[in-house]
């Protein structure tokens, strides 16, 4: 195996790790709507991720500078012809901060309520534009012979991506739904139970089309096994949702986005951007790839640096892993 197919495989667990834990940040996000009925409800949910969702988005600063250093063709490629939803993104990114931190800094209900609103807005969008734009690179877009992205921003929005987009809303909605059953308490949780499953139910449905989809048009045995692992995981999920099994519901919705993102890049390799114009001017990891020599610097500096970031992360989930409610809630911040 040589670096560079290592480094896919490096960055492929990146992303993952990224779905997997902005995932549920941004389902809580979209729930301050869907879920909380009053003020009081909202902070509750924004509670249970306020120690987090900054750590959950190491991963994709990682996942952004690995592509950048291991694959700096990919990198150029993704972010000059995706350049609009990534630039939406990251837009949606800042604000989200800012409204998670100054939400609270004033008294009056409208400047409260505006931070909400865009609290929301904020979650839903990314959540959205991640999977349009996963689509499309699962699926090939206009690469020319020097390996240009040469379409425009309506190529994006085919039916495949647009797809992909309601697949990983639809999903991190759901994961974001069993997250908030597993650490709250009394009426909140049974009312996010009860929404997820008919999220669950949505997500399925969405999720089988899209991923039967993808196996149809790029699949093979791997990522055959990987649809099947999504699939009955996602099942499982809502079943133990439905038990009152929230640790099991919240692991198993993770495994479904685990398996669901291990094979689009299955049916990506050895292709990082594939061209739908000529597949021989399609980006792959080794003519997209970085020489040798700086891949094996990464590859110390990744050995060192990975143990660290997983332990400090998972030290935090450990020090606030206790569920909350609206009893919580001090009555000077409770509005």
């Amino acid at each position: 195996m040589e670096l560079h197919d290592v480094w896919f495989v490096l960055i492929a667990v990146l992303w993952t790790g990224y779905f997997f834990l902005e995932g549920f940040d941004f389902g809580v996000g979209v729930l301050t709507k869907l879920l909380a009925r009053n003020r009081l409800e909202k902070r509750v949910l924004i509670n249970t991720i306020g120690p987090v969702w900054d750590g959950n988005e190491v991963w994709l600063l990682t996942a952004g500078g690995a592509t950048f250093a291991a694959f700096p063709d990919w990198y150029a490629t993704l972010f000059s012809g995706f350049y609009l939803p990534l630039l939406v993104i990251l837009v949606c990114l800042i604000v989200r901060g800012v409204a998670f931190e100054y939400r609270v800094k004033r008294p009056e209900e409208n400047w409260q309520r505006n931070w909400e609103t865009a609290i929301f807005w904020t979650s839903l969008v990314p959540a959205f534009l991640w999977g349009v734009a996963f689509g499309n690179i699962a699926h090939g877009v206009k690469i020319d012979r020097n390996f240009e992205y040469v379409g425009s921003i309506w190529d994006l929005l085919n039916p495949y991506a647009l797809l992909g987009g309601l697949v990983t809303l639809t999903l991190f909605t759901f994961h974001g739904t069993v997250f908030t059953a597993l650490k709250t308490v009394g009426e909140i949780r049974e009312r996010a139970r009860k929404l997820a499953l008919k999220v669950g139910l949505v997500t399925a449905a969405l999720a089988v089309l899209f991923l039967l989809w993808t196996q149809i048009d790029s699949g093979d045995g791997k990522s055959l096994v990987a649809m099947v692992v999504a699939v009955a995981a996602l099942v499982a999920a809502l079943m133990a949702n439905q038990a009152g099994r929230e640790g099991w519901s919240f692991a198993l919705s993770g495994v479904t986005i685990v398996a669901a993102v291990a094979m689009l890049f299955l049916t990506l390799f050895p292709n990082v951007m594939p061209s739908s114009l000529n597949p021989d001017w399609s980006l792959t990891v080794t003519n997209a790839s970085s020489s040798a020599y700086t891949l094996k610097i990464m590859t110390w500096l990744a050995v060192i640096a990975t143990p660290v970031v997983m332990l400090y992360q998972g030290w935090t989930y450990w020090v606030f892993r206790k569920r909350i409610g609206t009893q919580h809630i001090a009555a000077d911040i409770a509005h």
